[in-house]
């Protein structure tokens, strides 16, 4: 049997050295994080020139908490954002409006996958299955996720490039999402960590897929 194309995103990214690394390492793309809680948090700014820098073949995605949706829109359009990451629980109006202007990727923890409606293929939402803590660098247990696990869902959580192979090797996802694992400290990557984890996947995804 064979399987699409494992997809990239470097999250976290603070910096323009570090989103030039992961377009030059090959991630599909880099999460920019506007929730106001987070270490990794970035402003419309500096989002905007890293958006400008690396161009449009790689995703610019930004990572929202506890903002309404009229912020994240406002904050998506300053920034050039090509996507919108939600960790919120929004009602399904406002996952539509989101949705109507940008491709959204709507976050879950296993306790949800069984509780809502996967998007149909070719909608514009995304799901995303993180740890229940965010950025904890705690991975899931994938083999216990594989029968509820969606098509076409991307994975976060503790990945990293030593234990990614086998996260597609038992999930399958459609992209893959790192963060703690490839840096030297919150916010500040090590080149050669994004390096390996790009490779990780494509090895895992076989050579028909380099």
């Amino acid at each position: 049997m064979s399987f699409a194309r494992t997809r990239v995103k470097i999250c976290g990214t603070t910096n323009l050295s570090d989103a030039l690394s992961a377009a030059e390492a090959g991630a599909d793309a880099i999460g920019l994080i506007f929730a106001p809680v987070s270490k990794r948090r970035i402003d419309a700014a500096a989002a905007r020139q890293i958006s400008l820098a690396v161009g449009p073949s790689v995703g610019r995605v930004g990572v929202f908490l506890d903002q309404s949706p009229e912020d994240v829109l406002r904050l998506a359009d300053a920034a050039r954002l090509s996507a919108v990451q939600i960790h919120d629980r929004y009602s399904e109006a406002e996952w539509a409006e989101l949705a109507s202007f940008h491709p959204v990727v709507r976050v879950v923890g296993p306790a949800d996958l069984g509780q809502m409606d996967v998007p149909a293929p070719g909608s514009s939402i995304t799901l995303m299955l993180d740890a229940p803590q965010p950025g904890s660098g705690q991975p899931l247990d994938w083999p216990a996720l594989t029968p509820a696990f969606p098509v076409g869902a991307w994975l976060a959580g503790g990945l990293g490039p030593s234990n990614v192979a086998q996260a597609i090797s038992a999930l399958r996802p459609a992209g893959v999402d790192a963060v703690s694992a490839l840096e030297v400290r919150p916010g500040h990557k090590d080149p050669a960590l994004v390096r390996a984890f790009v490779e990780a996947v494509r090895r895992a995804d076989g050579p028909s897929q380099r």
